[in-house]
């Protein structure tokens, strides 16, 4: 599966990285690989813990939204 990310020069140095579908995937690096390789390993756990969070609260559904 593919994500957006978005990669933004640090004010202090390196980057920071955010996932557009997954605001709570944040991450920073001193390069743009090392912030590109952080924001892969930051998604990874957002997504583990969504999935975690989903089995606690309910049923797990799939919806497909038609893109504009």
């Amino acid at each position: 599966m593919e994500y957006t990310i978005v990669l933004e020069p640090a004010e202090e140095g390196g980057y920071t990285a955010r996932c557009l579908e997954l605001p709570a995937a944040i991450s920073e690096g001193d390069t743009r690989k090392e912030a590109i390789e952080n924001i892969k390993e930051a998604i990874e756990l957002v997504l583990e813990v969504t999935e975690e969070q989903a089995k606690v609260f309910g049923e797990i559904t799939k919806v497909e939204i038609a893109s504009a």
